[in-house]
């Protein structure tokens, strides 16, 4: 059968100018709301078993910005502005879950630079089954088989290309073409379409419940503590949250909303990295995730909820402690990192350091002396700020013990793990706000090793505690704005004006 070479599309857009940002949201909005809606009506029609008469298409919508001048911006400031006379442009998905990120990024650039931005359709093809909020197969009613199964989808409708949808802007590898726009953020339309999918897959909760403070974990003591802490504010009508999310998408308003909860089953299995909800106005609230163990684990989560644009995301989690003066339930503040978990050296190699941000250290660091009740010289008596180094191999001290101790020493390391280092490595990458605090589980160069039955007071004295931390941080956190919580540490030479 000859390949489909009609295009289908909608009837174009003028692209407009716009000097309010609002109005430009509401732009973008209407463009993708109806490119996607023509999207799903020709592929439920090929669903149904019409025979197609060309290959549908329809585009992401653009935000493009075009200035002759440099900028007089606030030198503290570390976004809002692009670098230099030029022409600026990015496409733009699911406005309706980005519109208060994008009302505030175009608002930043129409004060910056005194210039209207333009919107309209870009020449980016939204992939048919990113027309479709989470699977498309249960949304479209697509069953096992097909009557149209022998000619390929991509000859009727686009698919994701993963050409289109790599990390070049955020890594400064991508080439534009002479002539062409330079970016004006760090992820185009599709690849921003396959982050969102993802996470639905491995949270088991759509993206619109995620909320603006993150906080990863590697073990299931601090999601079971944090879902018990949650429900007990939503019970109580705390007027700080608006309801709680669980995998599976179960929501539970709070009490003062007088709401029901909705009445969704919850699902026959947990997904692999499930994710809690505290949810607030304008997505104020704190995310958690079990991410497991392992660096590839956090790697892959952080890749995709760094298309969110959360304001900052912390990593909580237990470590080995490995100075014999410290205690097991001890905490350690990373200021740095020893990364040998090798799972960013081609992104971010190892020669790059990944910094501490006053911001967040200070936060925490304030939020342990308060849940404590020590400060100034008596923190330092369960608390020490060092290195932490993230390893890929979880039976690390089955390795040359002697080649171990001298690595370790080398770093000055007080810590090891599996994680924080990659959490931290792709907030860096990423230009999310991060930080570490960790909770010492066993010591095994001093014989403290992790075992069955040994660790049960300790998990009890400290889980609470910890997650007790890690929440009043963030609440200090909150209360900073985002233009100082961004640290400029976190710009390239040439950054890009949305962060």
């Amino acid at each position: 059968m000859p390949a489909v070479t009609k295009l289908i599309t909608p009837e174009p857009i003028a692209t407009r100018i716009f000097s309010d940002a609002t109005a430009a949201v509401k732009s973008l909005s209407d463009i993708y709301e109806r490119n996607t809606a023509f999207l799903r009506r020709h592929f439920a029609a090929y669903v149904s078993g019409a025979r197609p008469e060309g290959k549908a298409r329809a585009t992401y919508p653009f935000v493009r910005i075009t200035t002759d001048t440099h900028a007089r911006v606030d030198s503290r400031l570390a976004y809002g502005f692009v670098t230099g006379p030029g022409v600026y442009e990015t496409t733009v998905t699911r406005p309706d879950l980005f519109r208060h990120y994008l009302t505030e990024q175009i608002s930043l650039l129409l004060a910056s630079h005194g210039v209207p931005v333009e919107i309209g359709e870009s020449t980016e093809p939204i992939p048919v089954h990113f027309a479709y909020r989470s699977d498309i197969s249960a949304e479209a009613g697509l069953g096992s088989h097909n009557p149209l199964d022998e000619r390929p989808l991509r000859d009727l409708f686009d698919t994701p290309d993963l050409a289109t949808m790599d990390d070049a802007i955020v890594d400064g590898t991508l080439r534009t073409v002479p002539g062409a726009p330079a970016p004006l953020a760090l992820f185009r339309a599709a690849r921003v379409d396959y982050s969102l999918h993802r996470l639905y897959h491995y949270t088991g909760t759509a993206p619109e419940h995620f909320q603006n403070f993150v906080i990863f974990t590697n073990y299931q003591f601090y999601v079971d503590a944090f879902a018990k802490l949650c429900r007990e504010r939503i019970s109580a009508g705390d007027s700080t949250c608006d309801a709680f999310v669980e995998p599976g998408n179960l929501i539970t308003p709070n009490a003062r909303l007088g709401r029901p909860a909705d009445a969704v089953p919850r699902p026959e299995r947990m997904p692999q990295m499930p994710a809690f909800h505290l949810v607030a106005p304008r997505h104020h609230g704190i995310t958690m995730i079990n991410i497991g163990t392992g660096p590839s684990n956090a790697r892959n989560i952080t890749d995709h909820v760094a298309v969110l644009r959360p304001y900052a995301w912390l990593m909580l989690g237990h470590c080995a402690g490995l100075r014999g003066s410290q205690q097991l339930g001890d905490y350690v503040l990373a200021h740095g990192y020893v990364r040998e978990d090798r799972v960013l050296d081609d992104e971010l190699p190892t020669w790059v350091p990944v910094p501490a941000l006053a911001e967040i250290q200070v936060a925490l660091e304030q939020a342990v002396g308060e849940v404590t009740g020590l400060t100034g010289f008596e923190l330092k008596h369960v608390m020490r700020t060092g290195t932490v180094a993230s390893v890929d191999n979880r039976n690390w001290e089955l390795g040359d013990h002697a080649a171990v101790i001298r690595r370790l020493a080398q770093s000055r390391a007080v810590a090891l793990d599996m994680e924080s280092a990659a959490v931290a490595a792709n907030g860096f990458r990423f230009r999310v706000p991060y930080g570490t605090l960790l909770c010492v589980s066993d010591k095994p160069l001093q014989g403290e090793i992790k075992l069955a039955g040994m660790a049960g007071e300790f998990y009890r004295r400290r889980v609470g505690q910890h997650l007790e931390i890690g929440l009043k941080a963030i609440e200090k956190l909150k209360s900073q704005e985002r233009e100082r919580l961004h640290s400029r540490k976190l710009r390239t030479f040439a950054e890009v004006a949305f962060q």
